[in-house]
């Protein structure tokens, strides 16, 4: 324990002090109109700015009335579900050239997208040092930790690293892409070594192969994977990429970034918002619920004693006791999620090589027997989609990919959408964001200390 916690007198009575005194009662927010998370009574997001990177449909709005929709997504106006179909169909990634056209605005043509991609290989490799000294001899427990903190370090290692020019920012984010994927692959190394007892595998990035091939590639002892593998994977980080400036990780990459301050505070931000578990943790409580269902239903084709599970789950008489069944129902989509809708599809490919179709029906099963739960409870007109966490903890798992590293990942992929959200900011609205706040404190006069 540490030195200053062991006064339990002292900081027990602090805690007391701050619980009674940081409390803001529910009465306050309906008193001051103010809406809590920034949500209109609809459940829509309070309207803050404008942006050209990326769209969200969950809903659709009719005479102040907000009615289900078949969710969409797209970015810079281009829906995401044609060009996953157009780079399958042609078997080639697309996360490079997703991060290309988040960035520009444009899709690249394919000489453009090479020299991207080869922009990218020069940039994979961390500065002279910096894995030895940033990552082998301080390990964290968590890969998130480490990224951020490595993110704050990289600003040492620019020759300019406070200067907004667009060509600087520019190139600062195309090294924060491509060196993500390296420093958490290397961040998971560490700590599986250090903490684990692991041995230790610290592989160079491999050119030409693109970002999603070079993390299977670093974090895995033999280097190999699957041609289905890797698609898998990169589409996983193509859905990821971005989800509009309303989620809580790009917002606060808009808000540091409107600050006027350098790129690595303003990535170090987002990482930290996303390492929040009601942000960018949601696959990992997916793959744990799964495994509790797994314990418990020994039945997996059952339907009904599945559905009676998820009836315990519900009813906080079984898992974790929160009531929550962790890949269902989202903040925006309504109908569908467009992301959960293309990975089932791919999830299922996986599942045939891994041998593994027993274990997607049952997630296919926790998707279809939650919607008619919720229909029976909430009404027929109640639709509780699957969102991607569902399926993407499926495909993690199917990877193999260690559960540490899910969150990470998901920050890699979403760089590139925090990086153009950054770039917006700069161009488009130089303005600082200053929202307001209503102090409800009672005003109260000063007592010198001998009064009190």
């Amino acid at each position: 324990m540490s030195d200053i916690l062991k006064n339990k007198q002292l900081f027990n009575g602090l805690t007391e002090k701050i619980k009674l005194n940081d409390n803001i009662g529910a009465e306050y927010y309906e008193k001051y109109k103010v809406k809590r998370g920034l949500r209109n009574e609809n459940g829509t997001g309070v309207l803050v700015g404008l942006t050209r990177v990326g769209s969200v449909v969950g809903y659709r709005i009719e005479n102040n009335h907000k009615y289900p929709a078949e969710g969409e997504l797209y970015y810079r106006g281009i829906n995401v579900k044609d060009m996953v179909e157009s780079f399958q169909k042609e078997k080639r990634r697309g996360f490079e050239e997703i991060a290309y056209l988040l960035l520009t605005g444009e899709l690249p043509t394919e000489k453009e997208l090479n020299n991207f991609n080869n922009v990218l290989d020069s940039c994979r490799e961390l500065p002279k040092g910096f894995t030895e000294n940033m990552i082998l001899k301080i390990p964290s427990r968590d890969v998130m930790n480490m990224l951020q903190r490595s993110i704050l370090v990289l600003y040492s290692h620019d020759d300019d690293p406070e200067s907004i020019t667009i060509k600087n920012v520019l190139k600062q984010s195309i090294e924060l892409i491509a060196r993500f994927p390296t420093i958490i692959s290397y961040g998971y190394q560490a700590k599986a070594h250090n903490f684990d007892g692991k041995s230790l595998y610290i592989h160079s990035p491999k050119p030409g192969v693109g970002t999603a091939e070079n993390i299977l590639h670093m974090i895995r002892p033999d280097n190999g994977y699957t041609e289905v593998e890797a698609e898998t994977l990169d589409l996983c980080m193509v859905l990821h990429a971005d989800h509009g400036a309303g989620n809580n990780s790009s917002f606060a990459t808009h808000v540091v970034s409107s600050s006027g301050t350098d790129t690595y505070s303003a990535i170090a931000a987002a990482v930290g918002c996303l390492k929040g578990p009601k942000h960018g943790g949601a696959n990992i409580m997916v793959k744990n619920m799964v495994r509790n269902i797994q314990e418990y239903v020994t039945d997996w084709s059952n339907r009904e004693k599945l559905k009676d599970y998820l009836y315990k789950i519900l009813k906080k008489e079984a898992y974790d006791g929160k009531g929550l069944i962790y890949g269902m129902g989202h903040a925006v989509y309504t109908l569908s999620d467009p992301r959960a809708v293309i990975l089932k599809k791919k999830a299922f490919d996986l599942a045939v090589e891994k041998d593994a179709v027993q274990e997607y029906e049952l997630y296919k099963n926790i998707e279809e027997l939650t919607m008619e739960i919720f229909k029976s409870l909430k009404g027929k007109d109640v639709e509780i989609p699957a969102n991607v966490d569902l399926y993407s903890g499926f495909v993690y798992d199917k990877l193999r990919i260690p559960c540490e590293l899910y969150t990470p990942i998901f920050a890699a992929s979403r760089t590139a959408g925090w990086c153009a959200h950054r770039i917006e900011t700069i161009v488009g609205d130089n303005r600082i964001i200053r929202p307001a706040y209503v102090n409800v404190n009672p005003k109260m006069e000063y007592t010198p200390i001998s009064e009190r």
